[in-house]
């Protein structure tokens, strides 16, 4: 037998191994954005805003047709054409009040949500008190068109008890905005706030080339709050806190557009999304130097709120008995 060839003996050569390649330069990882506790911003207005608007405009619309029957007296009111659609028991008469007896039994459903953990498959506090809210706003003017625009006997005690409550509804909404709040409705803690404001001011800063120091500076509150305000002070130092935000967004927008050297002017969108995120800072630390002024006010606000909204029901339902005893309805 034929002996094997050297090169069949041998092993075969190995390729060149490449040369190492130099690492990749590591990106330095993106700044955190700041956790807006209160959802994702939209670009638009909500449909609920919009369902509103639409409701408050036929609402309107209505008053206004019918300005020349609602300013003639009472008595003149029987003559008039409209007196079988407009009056108090009439047919827009008439569904302008059960509608508003069904919104005023829907708005009880808010503190029913509050007290019982149970229900919570209904949504977050948060989502039922904007729903609440919106709910209320256009009552008056449903009640009043269910009135025929006159107010007096039971009629006049259920339309002025619900404003009273609708009034300070509106009171209460106003302080509750101002506590600081996650996207379910809980309350921040200091240390969250304080966290959420510095990531703020660090993304204005990395968006105009500013110094959060200067950003900080600038949003800052001209004046400090005074101690024992009592109930009357902190909603006068409230609405002025609410003021003053509007110079300081004139400020940073000034500093946003300015161009300095070497810099390049901010293009409108970033102006726009840089003075959003400077009114949440200005709101947070405006929440942060009265927490506990609201705090108390909030308190006293419950006190009040609840028995005037019980008078406005019993009033309600005492006007529906009425009603209802009388037969002045249009669908017996």
């Amino acid at each position: 037998m034929a002996e094997p060839s050297a090169r069949s003996t041998m092993a075969p050569a190995r390729p060149a191994s490449p040369a190492p390649r130099a690492p990749a330069p590591i990106k330095p990882a993106p700044a955190p954005r700041p956790t807006d506790r209160r959802g994702p911003e939209r670009s638009g207005p909500r449909m609920s805003t919009l369902a509103l608007i639409a409701w408050v405009a036929l609402l309107v619309t209505i008053s206004a047709v019918g300005a020349r029957y609602y300013g003639l007296p009472m008595a003149a009111r029987v003559r008039h054409p409209l007196h079988a659609w407009l009056r108090p028991s009439g047919y827009v008469g008439q569904t302008a009040g059960i509608l508003s007896l069904a919104i005023f039994g829907f708005l009880w459903l808010y503190p029913l949500r509050k007290r019982y953990r149970w229900l919570s498959f209904t949504g977050a506090i948060a989502k039922w008190l904007n729903v609440h809210v919106l709910a209320a706003l256009a009552l008056p003017l449903l009640v009043a068109i269910h009135a025929a625009w006159h107010f007096g006997g039971v009629i006049g005690l259920g339309f002025w008890s619900m404003m009273v409550v609708w009034t300070s509804g509106i009171i209460g909404r106003y302080i509750y905005a101002r506590i600081p709040r996650g996207r379910a409705g809980v309350e921040l803690t200091i240390e969250e706030i304080a966290a959420e404001r510095k990531a703020l001011l660090e993304q204005i800063g990395a968006q105009t080339g500013l110094d959060p120091t200067t950003v900080e500076a600038t949003l800052a509150p001209n004046t400090a709050t005074p101690a024992g305000l009592g109930l009357w002070g902190t909603l006068r130092h409230m609405a002025a806190d609410d003021l003053t935000r509007r110079g300081a967004i004139r400020r940073l927008r000034y500093l946003c557009e300015r161009a300095g050297p070497g810099k390049r002017r901010a293009d409108r969108t970033t102006v726009s999304r840089v003075l959003g995120l400077a009114r949440r800072e200005m709101a947070l630390t405006q929440q942060a130097r009265m927490l506990d002024a609201t705090h108390d006010l909030f308190r006293y606000w419950h006190v009040a709120h609840r028995p005037v909204a019980i008078a406005a029901l019993i009033a309600v339902l005492v006007h529906v008995g009425v009603v209802v005893a009388l037969g002045a309805t249009w669908f017996r």
